[in-house]
């Protein structure tokens, strides 16, 4: 099969071509994986490479939340902003792991994933954005993170077909990026290899509990027995029907809309990931050219928007003049899955259940250290340090918490 998006009213993100999936349930496995998104292949595989007996059941196909919207960002720097600071250590835990991540995937599905260490550039037109970017250059470098300051001059140097107007720019050389096609299709490719059972079209109807355990997973009328399920479900985490009323997740779609451009020689492209107050723009090996994301908290709302697409195109366009020659290749919409302070949720949640879910912008940067905190809850019963603030405890009140102790 090939890993695609919805269609589009103009075309399809397509990615390169994936694999046949098996699609019989086994009556039984060591783990199942609810969801088959970044978070739940990267965990999947994880496991496997262990020894585990591991399915990955999809409710629709992989990749189609959001793990195949996303732009690919690994990008700690540009994305830290106020009130951010306690997820910055798993943040740059995971960027720290994403090379020894990116080799091992590579060198397991024998598919290249694109990874770019270019680094980000983030802009600013005019005074007051230049106050505001004054503002979050002061918090990158109060919280230790690697940032450069540049005069407009120095920023059109680095990137020459930005306009003139643009005023500074603040240097992120640490951030990276990988293009998210690659990655899912070698994320297939290494579970299948490595033994994983990947089930799409499926959805999961209930779970099984015994003795205040959970034993297994519900679908299509039949049972598959487990161990050990974990929830990554992304946007649709938070929706009734899987868990009980007192292990409700606080996590909800945020929309985003995107497209991709096609560069060419005359056209000329960026060199890295650049960013304005509007949009941001990453630049891939092939040729494209990716502009999101649209921020909307409208429910699963499916589908693209005139509306959208213009505020996508004008705030490009504001400070790349070059893509008004670009074909527009594509187009789609994804759901971001976004907990109630925009951070993971890494946790055992009952006995048998794990939820791994809650990523907000950051699935792609925080994939390697989310499937080493599972794995390392699965096989050792505790998250790691630095996992450990990202349980869902701290979403209750404190009385909960205190008559839960």
């Amino acid at each position: 099969m090939s890993l695609d998006l919805p269609d589009s009213p103009i075309g399809r993100r397509r990615s390169p071509p994936g694999l046949a999936l098996q699609t019989a349930l086994p009556a039984r496995a060591d783990i199942v994986v609810v969801g088959a998104g970044l978070i739940g292949l990267s965990i999947a595989w994880r496991l496997a490479r262990a020894g585990r007996a591991v399915v990955v059941i999809e409710r629709a196909t992989i990749g189609a939340g959001a793990s195949l919207a996303a732009t690919g960002m690994l990008a700690p720097a540009a994305e830290h902003e106020p009130g951010s600071d306690p997820l910055l250590p798993l943040a740059l835990e995971s960027l720290r792991q994403w090379p020894g991540f990116r080799d091992a995937l590579e060198a397991e599905s024998g598919l290249s994933i694109d990874y770019r260490p270019d680094g980000t550039l983030v802009l600013a037109i005019g005074r007051d954005e230049v106050e505001r970017l004054r503002f979050r250059y002061d918090l990158q470098r109060r919280s230790g993170l690697d940032a450069a300051w540049l005069p407009g001059s120095e920023v059109r140097r680095l990137e020459p077909g930005l306009r003139p107007s643009v005023t500074a720019g603040v240097h992120c050389p640490l951030d990276h990026q990988v293009d998210p096609r690659l990655v899912m299709a070698a994320l297939a490719e290494a579970c299948r290899r490595a033994g994983v059972t990947l089930v799409e079209g499926t959805p999961v109807t209930g779970l099984d509990w015994s003795g205040g355990r959970v034993t297994g997973i519900g679908a299509e009328g039949r049972t598959v027995v487990a161990d050990t399920v974990v929830l990554a479900t992304g946007a649709w985490s938070g929706e009734g029907g899987l868990l009980p009323d007192a292990l409700a997740l606080p996590v909800r779609p945020l929309k985003g809309q995107a497209l991709a451009l096609r560069t060419t020689v005359r056209t000329g492209t960026l060199n890295r990931m650049v960013w304005t107050e509007q949009v941001h723009m990453a630049p891939k090996s092939d040729g494209q050219l990716i502009v999101g994301a649209t921020v909307e908290d409208c429910g699963f709302r499916p589908g693209v928007t005139a509306g959208g697409l213009y505020a996508l195109l004008e705030g490009a366009r504001r400070v790349l003049p070059g893509i008004e020659e670009m074909e527009v290749e594509a187009v789609w919409s994804g759901y971001r899955p976004t907990s109630d302070d925009d951070a993971p949720i890494i946790d055992e949640l009952a006995p048998g259940l794990v939820a791994a879910t809650g990523h907000h912008r950051n699935g792609y940067l925080l994939a390697p250290v989310t499937a080493e905190a599972v794995a390392e809850l699965v096989t050792c019963g505790a998250l790691p340090e630095v996992a450990r603030p990202f349980t869902r405890a701290r979403f209750e009140r404190p009385e909960a918490r205190r008559a839960s102790a």
